[in-house]
C-alpha cells in the first residue's frame, strides 16, 4: 500500500495537475516543499470533517426566517395574531413577539419552514462545495469555505427577524446580499482589501493568529460546538461545565454534577487520543480522534449517544438511517427581490455594510475574512515578511466577493474563509488540492447528509481545541519589548474569544495601535525630538502602505504583475531560467536592479584553476556563479525589509 501511495503522489507530481498546484517533485519552479498528494487529500477531508457541522446549524439559523413562506398574520386582526388596540385607543401593537408566535403555531407554515431548513442544507453544502473548489484552484491555499457562522446569526435575527419579524424581508435581504457582494468584488479586483491587510503591523497579524486559536479552543470547549467543558454562569458570565442537560438552569449553568457528563469526558478522551497519536507522529490523528469518538456516539443505548430517545433523538436517528439522501431545491433558489425604489432595499444593503463596515468604510466582513486568511496564511508559512501579503491573495478574495453573491442566489448568507482550515493544514495541507478535496466531501454530503450530519459536536471539539493549541505557538513571534507593539497585539489576541468576534479583536489592536503610536508621534514632534519613547528602536519596523507586490507605486498587485510579464520584467520568469526554485517570488531582485560586476580573480585562484581537470572546471565555475547570486539576493532582501523600519 505505502508503495502504491509512492508512485500515486509522484505520478501525480509530475503531471500538469502536480506543476498547477506546485508540488514537490513538480516542474514548477517553486515548488512548495513537502507537499504530496496523498497528504493533501488526507488534509482536505480533516478540513471537511471539522467544519461539516455548518451543515445543519447554518440551515437551522437561516430557517429561522421563514425564507420565502408566507405567515397570514394581521397585526390588525386579533383571529390572525393581532393584538386589539389598547384600552382607551390607539393603533394596535404589532409586535414581533406576537407575529413568531402565532406563525410558529400555524401548522402549515411550519411545514413550509421546515422544507426551506431542507433547501437550505443543500445550498449550504453547494455553497461550501463551490467555494472551497474554486479558492483551490484560483489562488492555491488550503481554505475550506462556507457561509460564516455570526454573520447568518446577523442575517436572520436582527436583519429579517425571526419568521419575518424584522423590517426587513427575506427576499429584499438577500438581493443586499447580492450587491454587497459585487462591492467586495471592486474592492477586490481595485486591490484595497489587500491593501487593507498591509497597512496592518505585523504584530496585530500575528497576534490573530494566536486570538483565533484562542477563539477556536473557546469554541471547541462549549457545548453547542465542542465537548460542554464551559458552560454560561450569572455571575463570571462563564465556568466550569462538564454536566448533563438535567443539572443545568434556565441561564445555561450547571447548577450541580459538573464534571460528570460522559459526553464531556468522551470529548476528553479524544483530545487525548489526538495528542497521542500526533507525539508519535501518526498519519491522520485529528481524522481518527474525530471518528474514534463520532462512531461510539452513533450507538443508541449508552450515556453518549447522539441518538437519545426522545423527539430531538429520535428525528436525528431516523435521518441517519437514510444513509443517501437527496434533496431538490424548491423555495430559496434566486428568489432575490431587487426592488431598487424601496427604501426597505437600500436600508438592507446599509445594514449590511454597518455589519461588515466598522473600519474606514465600515467593512467588518472584510476585516473578518481578510483576518481568518492571512492568520491560515501566517499558519501554512505563506506569509512574506518583506511585503505583509501572502501568495494568491488576489483570486482568493476575488474568489471570496463572488461566492458571497453566488450564495445570495442560492438562499443563505455571506460566504467566508473558515478558521477550521487549521485542521488541514495541521494535517499537512498546503496547497488548493486540500481545499478542492474539502469542496468535493461537501459535494458528497449533498447526497450523504444523513451520515455528515451525525458528526457530535463533541467529536469535533477536541479538534477545534487541538488546532488551537498549534496556533498559539506564534505568540513568541510578537514584539513584546516595545509597549507600542504588544498592548495592541495583546488586545487582538484577548478580544477575539471574549468578544466571540475576529473583527472585533482586530479592530481594538488597530485602534489601540493608532491611539498609542500616534500619540508617541505627536509628542515626539510638538517636542522637537526632546521627548521620545526611551526604547523606540526596538519597535517593529513599519510595512509600507503603497501597492503592488513590492510596494510599487498606486497599482494593485494583479496589474503589476501583468505589466511585468508583458514586458518581460517577471522575476518568476527569471526562476524558470535558472534561479533557484526555492527561493521566494518577493525576495528575487526587482527588474531595475542591475547584476553586480564579477569581483576580479586573483591570481592565486588562476594558478588552482589550471591545476584543476578540465572536467570539473565547468562545475565549480557555475557553483562559484550560484553562491554569489543567491548572497547578492539575500543582502537585497535584507536590505529592503531595513529600509522599511525608516518610513
Amino acid at each position: 500500500m505505502t508503495g502504491f501511495v509512492t508512485k500515486l503522489n509522484s505520478a501525480v507530481a509530475r503531471s500538469p495537475i502536480g506543476k498547477w498546484f506546485m508540488l514537490e517533485g513538480s516542474s514548477h519552479p517553486r515548488p512548495r516543499a513537502g507537499t504530496k498528494f496523498s497528504t493533501e487529500i488526507r488534509a482536505g477531508f480533516a478540513t471537511f470533517v471539522t467544519m461539516a457541522y455548518i451543515i445543519s446549524v447554518n440551515s437551522l439559523i437561516i430557517s429561522d426566517t421563514g425564507g420565502p413562506c408566507v405567515c397570514d398574520f394581521d397585526p390588525l386582526d386579533p383571529t390572525k395574531g393581532g393584538v386589539s388596540a389598547a384600552a382607551g385607543g390607539g393603533v394596535p401593537s404589532a409586535g414581533g413577539t406576537s407575529r413568531i408566535a402565532y406563525c410558529g403555531a400555524s401548522h402549515e407554515y411550519m411545514e413550509c419552514v421546515d422544507v426551506v431548513r431542507k433547501d437550505l442544507i443543500v445550498a449550504t453544502a453547494a455553497m461550501a462545495a463551490i467555494a472551497s473548489t474554486a479558492i483551490g484552484l484560483f489562488s492555491n491555499l488550503p481554505l475550506g469555505m462556507a457561509p460564516g457562522m455570526g454573520i447568518n446569526a446577523y442575517f436572520t435575527y436582527t436583519v429579517v427577524g425571526k419568521f419575518g419579524s424584522g423590517k426587513i424581508s427575506y427576499q429584499v435581504a438577500l438581493a443586499a446580499v447580492f450587491i454587497e457582494g459585487l462591492i467586495f468584488l471592486i474592492l477586490s479586483i481595485l486591490g484595497l482589501r489587500q491593501w487593507l491587510a498591509r497597512c496592518i503591523p505585523r504584530n496585530i497579524k500575528v497576534a490573530t493568529g494566536v486570538g483565533i486559536g484562542l477563539y477556536l479552543c473557546f469554541i471547541g470547549m462549549q457545548s453547542s460546538a465542542g465537548i460542554g467543558l464551559i458552560r454560561a454562569d450569572p455571575a463570571t458570565l462563564v465556568g466550569l461545565g462538564g454536566c448533563s442537560s438535567e443539572y443545568l438552569d434556565a441561564s445555561g449553568a450547571c447548577i450541580s454534577h459538573r464534571m460528570e457528563s460522559p459526553r464531556t469526558w468522551m470529548g476528553v478522551i479524544g483530545l487525548f487520543l489526538i495528542s497521542i497519536l500526533v507525539l508519535f507522529k501518526v498519519k491522520g490523528a485529528i481524522l481518527i480522534g474525530i471518528l474514534f469518538v463520532a462512531v461510539i456516539s452513533w450507538f443508541r443505548n449508552t450515556q453518549v449517544t447522539y441518538f437519545p430517545h426522545d423527539p430531538i433523538g429520535d428525528n436525528r436517528f431516523n435521518y441517519f438511517k437514510q444513509v443517501v439522501s437527496f434533496h431538490t431545491i424548491q423555495k430559496t433558489l434566486g428568489v432575490m427581490h431587487f426592488d431598487l425604489g424601496s427604501g426597505d432595499f437600500w436600508l438592507a444593503l446599509i445594514t449590511f455594510l454597518w455589519y461588515v463596515t466598522r473600519f474606514f468604510i465600515d467593512y467588518v466582513d472584510i476585516l473578518d475574512t481578510t483576518g481568518t486568511m492571512f492568520s491560515m496564511a501566517q499558519f501554512a508559512g505563506f506569509m512574506d515578511p518583506k511585503t505583509g501579503d501572502f501568495e494568491g491573495s488576489t483570486p482568493a478574495f476575488i474568489t471570496d466577493a463572488l461566492c458571497v453573491s453566488l450564495g445570495a442566489v442560492f438562499g443563505t448568507s455571506d460566504v467566508t474563509a473558515f478558521v477550521e482550515s487549521g485542521a488541514g493544514i495541521t494535517e499537512g495541507g498546503r496547497t488548493g488540492l486540500t481545499a478542492i478535496m474539502t469542496g468535493f466531501c461537501f459535494f458528497i454530503s449533498l447526497f450523504f447528509s444523513p451520515i455528515f450530519s451525525a458528526i457530535p459536536p463533541w467529536a469535533t471539539g477536541p479538534a477545534l481545541i487541538f488546532v488551537g493549541s498549534l496556533m498559539t505557538k506564534s505568540v513568541t513571534e510578537i514584539n513584546f519589548n516595545y509597549i507600542g507593539d504588544s498592548i495592541p497585539a495583546f488586545l487582538t489576541l484577548a478580544m477575539m474569544p471574549l468578544t466571540y468576534n475576529i473583527a472585533y479583536g482586530l479592530l481594538g489592536g488597530l485602534l489601540a495601535a493608532v491611539v498609542i503610536n500616534g500619540t508617541v508621534w505627536i509628542i515626539e514632534k510638538v517636542s522637537r525630538g526632546r521627548w521620545v519613547a526611551p526604547n523606540k528602536d526596538e519597535r517593529d519596523p513599519v510595512m509600507s502602505f503603497r501597492m503592488g507586490p513590492q510596494g510599487e507605486g498606486v497599482l494593485p498587485p494583479w496589474l503589476v504583475s501583468l505589466i511585468r510579464k508583458l514586458t518581460g520584467t517577471d522575476p518568476l520568469a527569471k526562476a524558470e531560467g535558472g534561479i533557484h526554485a526555492d527561493d521566494s517570488e518577493e525576495s528575487l531582485p526587482p527588474p531595475d536592479i542591475k547584476k553586480a560586476p564579477t569581483p576580479p580573480v586573483i591570481p592565486s585562484e588562476i594558478e588552482m584553476d589550471k591545476m584543476m581537470p578540465d572536467s570539473l572546471a565547468p562545475n565549480q565555475s557555475s557553483t562559484a556563479s550560484g553562491v554569489e547570486s543567491t548572497s547578492r539576493r539575500h543582502s537585497h532582501h535584507r536590505n529592503s525589509i531595513g529600509d522599511l523600519g525608516d518610513l
